[in-house]
């Protein structure tokens, strides 16, 4: 779960430290104190894009960390897919923003990206706002609550590991089916090409080698003027290298004969000796070796200059030229084989069509006992939310193959007795939606892996016994998992475990934003402010009284 938000230079908020607990955790504030700037930072540490614009004026950089706590085992596996260390229980995201529209990211303190921040996050963390209700207006997202509802990820998983197949196996089928004419051409291309190649058969490693050669056989005069002259100084009849270093190492020898402390130079010097002679040796058969021959070099010439005049021709290094040669001639095949090919193709893609179509089968028959069941949940927890009468109905069509499946499928509601269950869209209210979303995320809780729900502003449109209604749920929705809620609300503010108040002030011109968590009196007045407005009454402070007590007990 989240421990602890640190945010620094986020818009009002200029450093921040917030530790939080397990259960229900809420947040109020008077309206501009910076409450969406909680969520903003808490979207910029799960890798989400933010704008520039959130850099406290004056700044020239803000900076947000996560620390979370009992990470649960999917993380874990997605930290050592990404090369992190998991082994410990906790776990720290940082991000810093650049006022030059660049960020940094690091998760246990190792350098990251932002796209691994946001696959890590959606592991820890899941934040329903007020847009999220308005994709219940999206049908296709509906099928989405379904498939977690049932467990059914593994197997929509695997019917989009065969779906992929027969899509792969298709698209072959139809380059197979194209114009005759055009697989005509490609094959009087290819063999004349790949004739090319083989009837040349560049070897690996000959540009190089015939490279070396002709340096050698274009610099003859000047090598062999250099190796007789090497081989003079060396071994030749007037104070030759080898016969200067033969004297000094006898006159080292006779020194030592009367003092050890010329051994060492005297050996030194022996060595060296049968080193120039081993050297001799070498130059002389260099020597020996060398030759002019025009002819070879006059073929070496047509050599690389066939090897550079295919190099240019297909693009790529003479070392790639064989593999190329390979290539062209397996193509060939295929192309001449294509009758027995395309007839394989055409077996291939039917079974991967009909494998495809049986997963996608058996994943609708799950979907559709499952859709009853979790509709009739969703619609028992909307029913304490203070909506007796709503139905829901899940309504599926049968369509083509899809990455989702076989399945269209939407939930209709009507909210008043009587009504044809209809689009959400065409009758949901905003409070209706928040009640409906709300609902939607109590029955997923014991499917969610994720250990933290923060709830932005889910009273929108709501009042009342409806509030508290949701209230209440959120609580429960707290025994399962971490809760995070910013509301507006007194009757959800006094069930919270913990309530934090988001408080701004200005000093010298400045606006500052800070969160302070409250105990008793400071809930009790803050309570007080929601019910009664600015000005506190004793009435308004007995009634927050009254509705803490009510909740502890």
């Amino acid at each position: 779960m989240l421990q602890t938000l640190y945010i620094e230079n986020i818009a009002v908020i200029e450093k921040s430290a917030i530790d939080f607990s397990s259960g229900l955790n809420v947040l109020t504030g008077e309206t501009g104190a910076g409450k969406s700037i909680i969520i903003d930072a808490i979207n910029a540490i799960m890798g989400q894009r933010t704008s520039r614009e959130i850099i406290r004026t004056g700044a020239s950089s803000a900076f947000v960390s996560a620390q979370f706590d009992n990470v649960n085992a999917a993380v874990r596996r997605k930290l050592e897919g990404f090369g992190f260390d998991s082994d410990e229980d906790e776990l720290l995201l940082q991000r810093t923003l650049s006022a030059s529209g660049k960020s940094t990211c690091k998760i246990n303190g190792r350098p990251a990206t932002a796209a691994m921040l946001r696959e890590i996050a959606a592991g820890l963390i899941n934040i329903h706002g007020q847009h999220e209700s308005y994709e219940l207006f999206s049908p296709e997202t509906h099928i989405d609550y379904i498939d977690r509802y049932g467990r059914l990820i593994p197997a929509l998983e695997d019917y989009k590991e065969k779906y992929k197949r027969y899509l792969i196996l298709q698209k072959k089928l139809n380059e197979a089916n194209s114009d005759e004419s055009s697989r005509l051409s490609e094959i009087d291309l290819l063999s004349f090409q790949s004739k090319e190649l083989f009837d040349a058969d560049i070897q690996i490693g000959e540009e190089e080698a015939l490279d070396s050669e002709r340096s050698a056989l274009m610099n003859f005069e000047k090598l062999s003027s250099l190796l007789n002259r090497a081989h003079m100084l060396l071994s030749g009849e007037d104070n030759s290298g080898c016969e200067l270093v033969d004297m000094a190492a006898n006159a080292m020898q006779n020194a030592a004969n009367y003092s050890a402390d010329y051994e060492e130079i005297s050996n030194t010097l022996t060595d060296v000796y049968y080193n120039l002679r081993d050297c001799a040796e070498l130059v002389s058969d260099a020597l020996d070796n060398l030759e002019s021959d025009p002819e070879r070099l006059e073929e070496i010439e047509e050599r690389l200059d066939l090897i550079n005049r295919l190099t240019r021709k297909y693009n790529c290094t003479a070392d790639e030229l064989p593999a190329l040669a390979e290539q062209m001639q397996s193509r060939l095949e295929e192309l001449l084989n294509y009758d027995r090919n395309r007839d394989e193709l055409i077996a291939a893609c039917k079974a991967a069509r009909e494998e495809a179509e049986q997963s996608a089968l058996a994943l609708s028959n799950n979907r559709r006992k499952t859709a009853a069941e979790f509709a009739e949940k969703v619609k028992a927890e909307m029913s304490f939310l203070n909506m007796p009468n709503v139905e829901l109905v899940p309504y599926f069509e049968e369509s083509a193959l899809s990455p989702k499946g076989m399945d269209k499928m939407e939930l209709l509601i009507s909210a008043n007795p009587g009504e044809t269950p209809r689009p959400v869209a065409k009758i949901a209210s905003g409070g209706e939606l928040s009640r409906m979303m709300l609902a939607i995320k109590t029955v997923l809780a014991g499917t969610d892996t994720v250990d933290t729900l923060i709830f932005d502003e889910v009273d929108t449109g709501i009042s009342g016994s409806a509030a508290e209604k949701v209230g209440l749920k959120l609580r429960e929705v707290s025994s399962e998992c971490q809760v995070l809620c910013v509301t507006h609300q007194a009757q959800i503010a006094a069930l919270a475990d913990h309530h934090y108040l988001i408080k701004k002030q200005v000093e010298q011109g400045r606006t500052f934003t800070e969160v302070q968590p409250l105990d008793y009196d400071g809930r009790v007045n803050e309570l007080a402010r929601i019910i009664g407005g600015v000005n506190i009454t004793d009435a308004a402070r007995s009634h927050a009284e009254d509705m803490l007590h009510i909740h502890d007990h």
